[in-house]
This record gives C-alpha cells, structure tokens and sequence, in this order.
C-alpha cells in the first residue's frame, strides 16, 4: 500500500453508503475520493472544484448519469467520466460512447474493477511511458549491435522501420526525455547507412535487377507487373517525396478500407524527383532514357525543373517492354487541391482503364516551400511536426476521398513514392561554375568539389548510369545531414536553409522509401 496521492476522484452514486468498502479500498491505494449522492451535486463539485476522474452512477434520482455527464462535459470537456450502471442494453453503452466516456463499468463491480479503472484513466500516461522508455533502451542496444554487422538492404530497411515505430511511439509521448537520444541514435544510423550505400551502390546500378535490392527503376517490374499478368487492373499512386515515418504515420487510416502490404524500394542517386520518378515511370536511369528514347530525352533536358514532363509516354514504353502492350493507361498528375478535386470528379468515367496513373506533388511542394514561409516553420519546426501536417492532410483530403472510391472497385493499388527527404543541419562549402544545379543536397556541374568524408563525388558519370548535362560533368551528392552553401554570402543561405527539409542525397530518410499494395476488402 501507498501514501503517496495518486489522483483526486469525485465519486457520483445514491448508493454510495453500499460502496464503502470500495472507496476505502481506494484511499488505501493513495486515490483521493469525494462522494456525492445525486447528478447536480456532481455537477456543483466540478464547478467548485478540480478533478482527475468522475465515476457516475447512470441511476440516480433527479438528473441520471449520462444527462450529467453532459452538464459536466460542457464545463470541463477534457475531464474523464467512467460510466457505472446496472443496465447491460446496448443502446445506453452507445450513447455513453458518443458522450465520450472514459469508461464503461456493469454493476456489481467489485473494488479491484474499479481501482483498474481509476489507474487506466490516471496512470496510463505514465505505464506506458515507462514501458516505452525500457522497450526502446532494449531495442537500443539491439540497433547499436545491428550497426556493426554486416547489413544487406533489407537489414537496413527491418532496422529503419524499427527506428520509425520509436519516433511514432514517441510522438504520442508527453514526455521527451528519449527523443534526444533516439535522434541521435539516427544520426548515427545514417552515418553507417551512408557508406552502406557509397560501398554497394556503384554495383547495383551496374546489375541486373534480380541480382540486386529493389530500386526506383524496378518498382513496376517488381511491384505492378505480377497483378497485371494475374488480370488485376493497378491504381499506381505516387506521392512525391513521401517518407516512410509519414506512410507509417497515414498507415492507419488506409487501413480502415484496405488490407495493406508494406514493403520499400530504395531511391536512386540523386534521391531527387528527376532521377526516381522517371526511374519509376520508365523502368530506366537518365542516362538510359537517353540512350534509348532521345525524342523525349530531348524534350526533358531542356529545364531541370520539368524534367518529369514525359513520364506517361515512358510508362507507356515501359508497360509495352513488359509485355503488357494491350493495356490501357491513364496519367494524371496533381499539384493543388482543386486538380485532386478534378481527378476525383472524373475518376468514376476513367476506372474500365487497366493502368491509372496518379502524381501527387503535394509533399514535395510542402518540403520546398517550408524554407521560405514564416507560417510553415511554425507548423513543421521538426520532424515529429512534419508527420503530425502530413497525417492531418491525408485525413481530410480529397486523396483519402480518391482511396475510398478505390476500396470499393476492382483495382489494386500500389502507393509509393521517388524519394523522402532529411532535415538539414551542416552546412558544406562548395565551388563550382555559373553553370552549376541549384540543388541543396546535390549538384552537377563542371569543376566542382568538396570533400569526399562530407560527399560523394562522381567525376564519372556513366559509371553511376548519370547523364553528361554538360562535357566534363561531375557530380556532388550529400551524405547524411549536410547542405551545399557557397561561399558567396555564406551566412545568409545557412540562416535560410539550416534545419530545412532537403532531399537529393544519401539518408535512410530519402533512400529507403515505402512501397504500399493495398487490397480492397471483400
């Protein structure tokens, strides 16, 4: 037994003289109990004074429980009710959950129901919290030792989704005395990841896809193609710069209309949109685009910012190398709310089509404007704030309206994504010609250079299945939290972009990406 107070409880019974065993066997558990007999002498207590957790008879004289309940969620809404009764009939249990009771207890009850009760509402909080933090210190451990081992693809992808189940768990944690440590344990991580990547990827992009982790390149082979030989019509959804933690983060809600698949692709280097999303539309890197189909290679080069413009005529190409000439397609791509309401308007005419294709530049939009508006710095300070918009987003989008249409059809949906993105923290110093990309995570250009511990430096291109933009290009890309500054008016781009979220380099955040295949339910 404990002294220690544990709780203040206001106690609503006419009975309550029958109930004293079980308020005495409260206080000797350290729960401060306050008893009334009837509806408004409950509803005078709340007003006079503070609780943690009412226990409300339903049968009372005068007003019954559940109209007091309502009084007395219209003075304190957060405050927690357990409803106790002797009525089993199930509509009274819904109208207690639609007044959002914390609780539901069927009389007799005994006092160990109800010190449970008591302790659910006010110390959950606190038990899981403590759980929390001895399941992540154990799994903390765990990763360290995972880290000096050699890690194929798929370890790392096993590791990264365990380090996004902490970072979700810790979110809903009060307390976050943990999240500095988890944070540093993944910057740790992606500083093993990085040269994971910098010692296997140059062989990959030189394999055959069979002998190698799935890249952006492979995502329709490997992930559209078996559904289409089985008859299936595909939905292929991408979302531009979609993590995993935030798929994770929405993966609740698709699962309200979906049996859900979770699998990842690792993007392509640059992890920016130009290299991955054509990866996935054509099956080919840009160097392969153009080699073999120069019309729309030719199209493409002239802007690096609309570079994607011929991505259905390569999805085109790419289904008909895949054998799958005879299907029809569809392409769509949507950059603001009212072209989704659009989509979502003409969906119904377009869904005897085999393959529907749908980009989704939301998050990529949302990524590249945080740097320069006041407001979204406020809304997306971290990354625990960027899944908590994006969660928010999906949940009252017109995409969400798009799935659900989808969940009652005969399509089988594939969502995935070109790249993540990282959030910035050490700028890098780095020289180059006038000619040089404007990218943040990576550059291509003549004469460029940085050193190798902060970078990875292509001075061959081809090797890495990159296209020459201009004779005698090289290549920058990023590792782990770094940024490319100029030396030119150095403070000013740092103020601007330091703790951006950046994308174009080598992370887990933009390689290791998610690839979902929703189901619908019968």
């Amino acid at each position: 037994m404990t002294t220690d107070l544990r709780g203040k409880i206001l106690w609503a019974d006419d009975e309550i003289e029958l109930l004293r065993s079980h308020v005495l066997y409260l206080r000797e558990r350290g729960i401060e109990v306050f008893e009334v007999t009837n509806g408004q002498d409950a509803i005078d207590a709340v007003q006079e004074d503070r609780f943690d957790l009412v226990l409300m008879d339903q049968m009372m004289p005068g007003m019954d429980g559940i109209a007091t309940l309502r009084e007395i969620k219209d003075i304190h809404p957060a405050l927690p009710v357990v409803l106790i009764t002797k009525n089993e009939e199930e509509w009274l249990m819904d109208e207690a959950i639609s007044e959002k009771v914390s609780g539901y207890l069927t009389k007799p009850v005994n006092p160990s129901q109800i010190f449970l009760a008591c302790k659910k509402v006010l110390e959950e909080e606190q038990i899981l919290g403590d759980k929390a933090t001895s399941g992540y210190l154990h799994d903390f451990q765990e990763i360290e030792a995972a880290l000096s081992t050699d890690l194929d693809a798929d370890g790392w992808w096993q590791l990264y989704r365990k380090l996004i189940q902490w970072q979700l768990e810790m979110d809903d944690r009060k307390d976050v005395g943990l999240k500095p440590i988890l944070e540093e344990q993944m910057a740790n991580c992606n500083m093993v990841f990085t040269q994971f990547i910098t010692d296997h990827y140059l062989d990959w992009i030189q394999t055959k896809a069979a002998e190698r982790p799935t890249l952006a390149t492979d995502v329709v082979e490997s992930f559209v193609s078996p559904h289409l030989k089985d008859g299936q019509k595909i939905f292929l959804l991408v979302i531009d710069c979609l993590r995993s933690d935030q798929a994770l983060t929405i993966l609740p809600e698709i699962q309200r209309y979906f049996d859900v698949d979770v699998d990842y692709h690792i993007s392509l280097l640059p992890s920016a949109t130009p290299y991955s999303r054509n990866g996935i539309f054509s099956g080919l890197t840009l160097d392969e685009i153009q080699n073999k189909h120069p019309s729309q290679w030719a199209a493409m080069k002239g802007d690096e910012h609309s570079m994607n413009r011929e991505e259905q005529t390569l999805l085109r190409k790419h289904l008909d190398g895949l054998g799958f000439r005879d299907r029809s397609i569809h392409y769509s791509k949507v950059n603001v709310a009212r072209e989704g309401k659009g989509f979502l308007g003409k969906l119904g005419d377009i869904m005897e089509i085999d393959v529907i294709s749908l980009v989704v530049n939301f998050m990529d939009l949302l990524t590249h404007h945080r740097s320069h508006s006041d407001l979204l710095l406020e809304m997306l300070p971290d990354d625990a704030g960027y899944r908590s918009m994006v969660k928010t987003w999906f949940s009252n989008s017109w995409l969400l309206e798009v799935l659900q249409m989808l969940s009652e059809s005969d399509y089988r949906v594939i969502l995935t994504t070109d790249h993540g993105s990282i959030r910035v923290k050490k700028p890098v110093r780095v020289a180059g010609d006038r000619e040089t990309s404007s990218g943040i995570r990576y550059k291509y250009g003549r004469n460029l250079n940085c050193p190798d511990k902060h970078a990875l430096v292509i001075k061959d291109p081809a090797k890495y299945r990159l296209p020459e933009m201009v004779k005698g290009t090289n290549y920058l890309i990023a590792k782990e939290d770094r940024y490319f500054v100029y030396p030119t008016e150095y403070h000013k781009y740092r103020e601007t972009l330091d703790g951006s979220f950046q994308h174009g380099g080598i992370s887990m955040e933009e390689m290791l990406v998610p690839v979902l295949t929703l189901t619908p339910r019968p």
